[in-house]
Formats: structure tokens, C-alpha cells, sequence
């Protein structure tokens, strides 16, 4: 079973502690960077900013840069914790199976991609107004090539921690897997409550961002890994990064197309709900789930 698999005698809770202490360490010392820049650039007035004005004030791709080499630190130290604190593979931090499922991964990162397109397609059918062409050959690449190697290091990180690390961490003093699974949810959704959106459309996103935490944390815990959920969240992150951003998001980057629309609340928390579903039945019947009472309370 995968969170149930770090219950080892050498493996106590103390040593979770320890590890979430040093991975906050890292995050913040992750974060100095672009502060450094947001000040050197912008004044010591930047700092004063709306989080939304906080990333127009360097360029698009410095801005990316800096704000997902946090992440990557934390994929690193989350490396080395488990290696080294808690004697544990990377193997064992992400599945409970004999090897990580590769194919699993890229099922994951091509559902999420290809159901993104089609509803891309779908709104631009239904109002092409609502997007503009930004496609800036020189930007772009440098876009691509920040995206291709550090969007899935963030992506990753996240994964790692929360339906990972965290999550195992959990287990080895919650019998049940409902409490794990709760508590990782909600936490992961709360953390992107500080994303420049809930200014935009306000407090209500933050239905869409616990339906995320709960759709990953549930895909990770019947699946048995987080073979899916690594592929979801780094093909998702990718779609939003290379193809369409706009200038109130948290990725506000040089992408082919800019939505400029006036966002509609409703959508933006009802459309995850379909996707997710969508994908979920997807999965299911894929991997011939079953008896999900057991997988997610235990």
C-alpha cells in the first residue's frame, strides 16, 4: 500500500518534523532571488505591491524563472531528506509499485493536455474575441525551453510534498487514510490561495483550488502512486504556461495566446469540476479502479 509503505521501526514521526522544517528553510531562501530582483527593478516600494503588479514589474520569463527556482530547491531537498532522514528510494516516496509506472506519468500529462486543447478550442469557437495572438518568436523559445525544465521540477516538488511526503508522514500516526487525505487536500489548496486570481475573482477560487487538492490527493490514494497525479499536474502547469496566460494569473508569461476577457467567476470553479470528473471516470475505467472506500479512508 503506498503511504502505508514508510511504517517502519527506524521511520519515526520526529524525524517528518525535522524534514518539514528544513523544506520551509529551503522555500524561503528559494524566494530571496526574486525579491532581490522585484526590488533592485522596482524600488523598495515593489515590495509594497499587489501580488498581481508584483509580477508585470520584471520581465515575463525572469519573473517564471524566479518564482518556480523555489520549487525545484524544494524538489532537491525533498530528495535528500527522504534519502538521507528517513532511508527511504524515490521510488518508495512515489509508488507502492515494484518500479515507477513511466507510462502511468505520461497518461497523466496527455489526458490532462489533450482535454485542455479541446476545451482551448471549444472557447475560441465560441467567442475568439476573448483571445489574443502573442506569439513572440525569441520570447517564446526562451519560454519553452524555462517551461520544459522548470515547470515539471515545481509541479513535481508539490506532488513530492503534499501527496508524497506529507501524506506518508501523516499515516505514521493516522491509521486511517481519511485524515492523510483530508488534511494534504486542504492544505494544498490553501497554499494557492495566495495566487493573484482570488484578487481577480475573489475568495470564492478557492473552491476550484480544494477540488484540485481533493481530485489528486484521491487519483494518488486509489491509484496506489502518484504516477498520475506527477503527469496531471505537470501537463496541466505546461498547457497554462506555453499556451494561454493572461495578465491577472499566476502564470503571466509570453504564451502563444492571452486571454483578455473579462473573467467569469462561475466558470473558472464550475470547469475544474467537469475536468475533473471527466478525467477521473477516464482513469477509472482505464486502471479498473474499485472499492475507493477502502483506498481513501482505509
Amino acid at each position: 500500500m503506498y503511504i502505508e509503505q514508510v511504517r517502519k521501526e527506524s521511520n519515526n514521526f520526529w524525524l517528518y518534523v525535522v524534514g518539514f522544517f528544513l523544506i520551509g528553510v529551503v522555500l524561503l531562501i528559494g524566494n530571496i532571488p526574486f525579491s532581490i530582483a522585484l526590488v533592485a527593478e522596482g524600488g523598495i516600494d515593489a515590495a509594497q505591491l499587489s501580488i498581481t503588479k508584483q509580477l508585470q514589474v520584471l520581465p515575463a520569463n525572469t519573473t517564471l524563472f524566479l518564482l518556480l527556482l523555489p520549487f525545484a530547491m524544494v524538489f532537491g531537498a525533498i530528495l535528500l531528506i527522504t534519502k538521507i532522514l528517513h532511508r527511504l528510494s524515490l521510488r518508495e516516496l512515489i509508488t507502492s509499485r515494484s518500479k515507477v509506472d513511466w507510462s502511468r506519468i505520461g497518461f497523466g500529462f496527455i489526458s490532462v493536455v489533450a482535454l485542455s486543447v479541446i476545451m482551448l478550442l471549444i472557447t475560441y469557437y465560441i467567442d475568439p474575441e476573448a483571445m489574443q495572438w502573442n506569439f513572440k518568436p525569441k520570447a517564446f523559445a526562451l519560454l519553452v525551453v524555462i517551461s520544459v525544465l522548470m515547470v515539471p521540477l515545481q509541479t513535481s516538488a508539490e506532488e513530492l510534498f503534499f501527496r508524497g511526503y506529507l501524506m506518508q508522514g501523516l499515516s505514521r500516526i493516522f491509521t486511517s487514510r481519511l485524515v492523510p487525505f483530508v488534511v494534504t487536500s486542504v492544505l494544498f489548496g490553501l497554499l494557492h490561495f495566495a495566487n493573484p486570481e482570488v484578487e481577480k475573482l475573489g475568495e470564492v477560487i478557492l473552491i476550484a483550488y480544494l477540488s484540485t487538492g481533493f481530485f489528486l490527493g484521491a487519483i494518488t490514494l486509489i491509484d496506489e502512486g502518484l504516477e498520475l497525479a506527477l503527469g496531471f499536474h505537470a501537463g496541466n502547469n505546461l498547457f497554462l504556461s506555453l499556451f494561454l496566460t493572461s495578465d491577472w494569473t499566476a502564470f503571466q508569461t509570453d504564451s502563444l495566446l492571452i486571454d483578455v476577457s473579462e473573467p467569469n467567476v462561475n466558470m473558472y470553479v464550475i470547469a475544474p469540476l467537469v475536468i475533473y470528473t471527466l478525467l477521473f471516470m477516464l482513469y477509472a475505467r482505464k486502471y479498473k479502479w474499485n472499492d475507493y472506500a477502502k483506498h481513501l479512508m482505509g
